[in-house]
Protein backbone atom coordinates (compact mmCIF):
# COMPACT_ATOMS: atom_id res chain seq x y z
CA UNK A 1 0.00 0.00 0.00
CA UNK A 2 1.46 2.88 -0.82
CA UNK A 3 0.53 6.69 1.46
CA UNK A 4 1.57 9.59 0.05
CA UNK A 5 1.44 13.18 1.86
CA UNK A 6 -0.16 15.68 0.36
CA UNK A 7 0.28 19.51 1.26
CA UNK A 8 -0.52 22.53 -0.58
CA UNK A 9 0.11 26.26 0.47
CA UNK A 10 -3.53 27.27 -1.28
CA UNK A 11 -4.50 25.40 2.16
CA UNK A 12 -3.84 25.91 5.91
CA UNK A 13 -0.78 24.12 6.95
CA UNK A 14 -1.04 22.18 9.55
CA UNK A 15 -1.08 23.33 12.98
CA UNK A 16 -0.06 19.86 14.29
CA UNK A 17 1.43 16.85 13.61
CA UNK A 18 -0.38 15.93 10.70
CA UNK A 19 -0.87 15.96 6.86
CA UNK A 20 -3.47 18.01 4.99
CA UNK A 21 -4.30 15.13 3.50
CA UNK A 22 -3.12 11.37 2.97
CA UNK A 23 -3.59 10.14 -0.89
CA UNK A 24 -3.60 5.80 -0.38
CA UNK A 25 -3.03 3.83 -3.90
CA UNK A 26 -3.59 6.87 -5.93
CA UNK A 27 -7.12 5.91 -5.30
CA UNK A 28 -8.76 7.70 -2.54
CA UNK A 29 -7.97 11.09 -0.49
CA UNK A 30 -8.64 11.42 3.26
CA UNK A 31 -8.50 15.00 3.99
CA UNK A 32 -7.67 16.03 7.66
CA UNK A 33 -10.79 18.24 9.14
CA UNK A 34 -10.29 21.82 8.04
CA UNK A 35 -11.67 24.98 10.32
CA UNK A 36 -12.02 28.52 9.21
CA UNK A 37 -7.93 29.28 8.43
CA UNK A 38 -7.49 31.80 6.03
CA UNK A 39 -4.01 29.67 4.19
CA UNK A 40 -2.92 33.02 2.66
CA UNK A 41 -1.98 34.83 6.42
CA UNK A 42 -2.57 31.18 8.53
CA UNK A 43 -4.99 32.96 10.84
CA UNK A 44 -8.40 31.87 12.23
CA UNK A 45 -11.39 33.85 11.02
CA UNK A 46 -14.23 34.52 12.59
CA UNK A 47 -17.42 34.71 11.25
CA UNK A 48 -20.86 33.15 11.70
CA UNK A 49 -21.87 29.55 11.05
CA UNK A 50 -21.81 30.29 7.33
CA UNK A 51 -18.69 32.44 6.43
CA UNK A 52 -17.05 29.72 8.60
CA UNK A 53 -18.44 26.69 6.28
CA UNK A 54 -17.76 28.18 3.26
CA UNK A 55 -14.20 29.09 3.83
CA UNK A 56 -14.17 25.43 5.35
CA UNK A 57 -15.18 23.76 2.67
CA UNK A 58 -12.72 26.71 0.23
CA UNK A 59 -10.13 24.79 2.18
CA UNK A 60 -10.95 20.82 1.99
CA UNK A 61 -11.31 22.01 -1.94
CA UNK A 62 -7.57 23.12 -2.30
CA UNK A 63 -6.79 20.11 -0.30
CA UNK A 64 -8.69 18.03 -2.61
CA UNK A 65 -7.17 19.69 -5.67
CA UNK A 66 -3.54 18.71 -4.79
CA UNK A 67 -4.28 15.37 -4.38
CA UNK A 68 -5.88 14.88 -7.30
CA UNK A 69 -9.56 14.68 -6.53
CA UNK A 70 -12.18 17.24 -6.34
CA UNK A 71 -15.98 17.92 -4.51
CA UNK A 72 -17.20 15.92 -7.48
CA UNK A 73 -15.16 13.01 -6.45
CA UNK A 74 -16.04 12.73 -2.65
CA UNK A 75 -17.38 10.14 -1.39
CA UNK A 76 -17.91 10.69 2.73
CA UNK A 77 -17.77 13.71 4.40
CA UNK A 78 -18.10 14.19 8.56
CA UNK A 79 -19.22 17.73 9.38
CA UNK A 80 -18.52 18.05 13.14
CA UNK A 81 -20.67 21.21 14.63
CA UNK A 82 -20.04 23.20 18.20
CA UNK A 83 -23.98 24.00 18.25
CA UNK A 84 -26.46 21.74 16.19
CA UNK A 85 -28.32 24.21 15.97
CA UNK A 86 -26.66 25.81 13.30
CA UNK A 87 -27.03 23.13 11.31
CA UNK A 88 -29.37 24.46 8.69
CA UNK A 89 -27.11 27.51 8.37
CA UNK A 90 -24.24 25.22 7.67
CA UNK A 91 -26.26 22.89 5.45
CA UNK A 92 -27.59 25.83 3.19
CA UNK A 93 -23.88 26.61 2.60
CA UNK A 94 -22.23 22.94 2.15
CA UNK A 95 -25.37 22.36 -0.64
CA UNK A 96 -23.98 25.14 -2.54
CA UNK A 97 -20.70 23.38 -2.67
CA UNK A 98 -21.98 19.56 -3.06
CA UNK A 99 -24.84 20.72 -5.72
CA UNK A 100 -24.29 18.11 -8.46
CA UNK A 101 -22.44 15.26 -5.83
CA UNK A 102 -24.53 14.37 -2.89
CA UNK A 103 -21.66 12.78 -0.83
CA UNK A 104 -22.72 10.46 1.87
CA UNK A 105 -22.36 12.81 5.18
CA UNK A 106 -22.47 12.28 9.12
CA UNK A 107 -23.03 15.11 11.24
CA UNK A 108 -22.02 15.67 14.89
CA UNK A 109 -22.34 18.12 17.82
CA UNK A 110 -19.25 18.54 19.72
CA UNK A 111 -17.94 20.14 22.88
CA UNK A 112 -15.20 21.88 21.20
CA UNK A 113 -13.25 22.12 18.26
CA UNK A 114 -9.64 23.78 17.37
CA UNK A 115 -9.31 27.52 17.69
CA UNK A 116 -13.52 27.47 18.89
CA UNK A 117 -14.36 27.14 15.51
CA UNK A 118 -18.17 26.59 15.19
CA UNK A 119 -17.54 23.97 12.45
CA UNK A 120 -15.05 21.77 11.37
CA UNK A 121 -15.00 19.66 7.50
CA UNK A 122 -13.32 15.97 6.68
CA UNK A 123 -13.77 14.25 3.02
CA UNK A 124 -12.84 11.16 1.42
CA UNK A 125 -12.48 11.43 -2.25
CA UNK A 126 -11.46 9.17 -4.89
CA UNK A 127 -8.63 10.46 -7.11
CA UNK A 128 -10.21 11.42 -10.59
Amino acid sequence: MALEKILTDKAPAPIGPYSQAIRVDSKFVYTAGQVAIDPASNQFVNGDIKAQTRLVLKNVEAVLKAGGASLKSVVKTTVFLKDMGEFAAMNEVYAEFFSESKPARSTVEVARLPKDARVEIEAVALVE
